[in-house]
């Protein structure tokens, strides 16, 4: 008798264990829990510095249209000229020395720039060298991408077209985090001025509005670790069917024992 209590027993022991170990505290789990505290928080938006292997799309202009053309590049065909590919083919893509090749203007320097700098340098260029009068210059980045990979649903690398996208954004385009996922520990890896920077940013409290990291930089790779209860499965129980096949399995021993 007492070796059938202690069968029982030694089931339940078990039993509970598993659903512990997979279980999640509802405090993991929302978001931004102290919101509130952060309303009318200022939104900072960011004009970041352009980076190697950038692919800039730069287009000059002028009160005279046919004295610019000379500094654009003409895709033939209105229709295809507007696709992103095909742009990102007659763009300017920035080497390893931080520079670009630009038509009359030569080699120019974008180090430590942002496309607004780069506009102003060369609008500048332009009119001290004689070539435009009033020439209007805009420069956009056609290559802006984010990687997002861990625990969320769709890991992969996504484009954006605006200037600024937020973290909370970026990872909705990989379809959130995933029930695995931990809101309180996500990594970003972010390049400044040529060096690799890390950061941990805590989604369950909404102080990361207030940093840098409210903003997804362009090349920023971002990642979800796993949450503590799929750690703790992570080297023996890895999701639910395993538990119910190792209960299922504990279970049917017990009858076989105690009959």
């Amino acid at each position: 008798m007492n070796y059938k209590i202690n069968l029982k027993y030694t089931f339940l022991s078990l039993l509970m264990v598993s659903l512990l170990q997979s279980c999640v505290s509802k405090k993991e789990m929302l978001y931004m829990q102290d919101v509130e505290s952060y309303n009318n928080t200022d939104v900072t938006y960011n004009n970041f510095t352009i980076q190697v292997d950038d692919i800039l799309k730069i287009t000059v202009g002028a009160l005279m249209p046919e004295a610019a053309l000379p500094y654009n590049n003409v895709t033939a065909g209105n229709v295809v000229a507007n696709s992103i590919d095909i742009m990102k083919i007659d763009g300017y893509l920035v080497s390893q020395n931080s520079t670009i090749n630009f038509p009359v203007l030569g080699e120019l320097s974008v180090k430590d720039k942002t496309t607004q700098d780069l506009e102003n340098d060369i609008k500048k260029l332009l009119v001290v060298g004689g070539y435009l009068i009033n020439p209007n210059v805009t420069v956009r980045l056609l290559n802006a991408k984010v990687t997002i990979l861990g625990e969320v649903k769709m890991p992969g690398t996504f484009s954006f077209t605006e200037n600024n996208i937020s973290l909370l954004q970026a990872l909705g385009l990989a379809g959130d985090l995933t029930i695995n996922g931990s809101r309180e520990d996500v990594v970003v890896l972010r390049r400044i001025d040529g060096v690799q920077t890390t950061a941990r940013i805590n989604l369950t409290s909404a102080n990361f509005l207030r940093g840098p990291y409210q903003m997804v930089k362009p090349n920023d790779v971002i990642v979800v670790s796993p949450n503590s209860a799929k750690l703790k499965t992570a080297g023996y129980v890895g999701n639910i069917s395993a538990i119910l096949g190792i209960t299922s399995l504990i279970l049917s021993s017990i009858i076989l024992l105690t009959r």
